[in-house]
């Protein structure tokens, strides 16, 4: 005899003793659960199918074990924009095998397991807080003539350290540069970088210095800043 069950927002088609995975559900290894949702039940002539679901029957399974599915890789790239995006998931599932197939109001060998309660808040378990005692009329007195400490004054946000020496006369938009902003621009500013003919001549321990200041992770190499600094300062003259 076969059963089609329904759960997880899928329909499965189930034997005695099948071994398969569905969509998470709750309950620990040994644990009985029961699919109410039987669309179809018998086989061959015998076979009763529900509107939508069948009268009586029941499909009754032990948990065999919880964890998650493959995991799977969606990448993403808008050409041309210098945008990148990787992300993964795994999605959890529960195995499950297939025990009983009833049908006509039988009951199964074995009762689905409770839920279990809701742990108690820890509020209501945490013993009542004790009232502070009173204080001594002479310690009160002490306590008066304690004068109020000043508030602490807010440490002052760290400028980042100079790197290089910026060069003589007016600083260029380097907000030209493929993936440089205003906030980018500023931090370049700071470290000493403000032209362009400056960043075309930039060496690989120059181009190390400010990768690893910024945190970049090679995207001034990856994003050629070098090849766009020297088209941008050949502009200029």
């Amino acid at each position: 005899m076969f059963a089609v069950i329904k759960t997880g927002g899928k329909q499965y088609t189930v034997a005695a003793d099948d071994l398969l995975k569905v969509e998470k559900l709750a309950g620990d290894a040994g644990d009985m659960v029961e699919f109410t949702e039987v669309l179809m039940v018998g086989e061959g002539a015998d076979a009763t199918i529900g509107k939508p679901f069948v009268d009586g029957a029941l499909v009754t399974a032990e948990v065999v074990e919880q964890g998650r599915a493959r995991k799977v890789i969606a990448f993403k790239k808008r050409r041309r924009q210098n945008s990148k995006r990787t992300r993964g998931h795994r999605q959890h599932e529960t195995t499950i095998r297939i025990s009983e197939i009833l049908t006509g109001g039988a009951k199964p060998k074995k009762k689905a397991a409770a839920p279990k309660k809701a742990e108690a808040k820890k509020t209501e378990e945490a013993p009542k807080a004790k009232a502070p005692a009173k204080a001594k009329p002479a310690e009160e007195a002490k306590s008066a003539e304690k004068p109020k400490a000043a508030p602490k004054a807010k440490a002052a946000k760290e400028e980042p350290a100079t790197i290089f020496s910026a060069p003589k006369g007016d600083a260029d938009d380097l907000k030209k540069i493929s993936g440089v902003g205003p906030v980018l621009e500023k931090k370049l500013h700071a470290f000493g970088v403000t032209q362009y003919a400056q960043i075309a001549a930039f060496s690989k321990d120059d181009i190390a210095k400010l990768d690893e200041a910024l945190n970049f992770k090679g995207r001034i190499e990856r994003d050629d800043w070098i090849g766009q600094a020297k088209a941008l300062a050949g502009e200029a003259k």
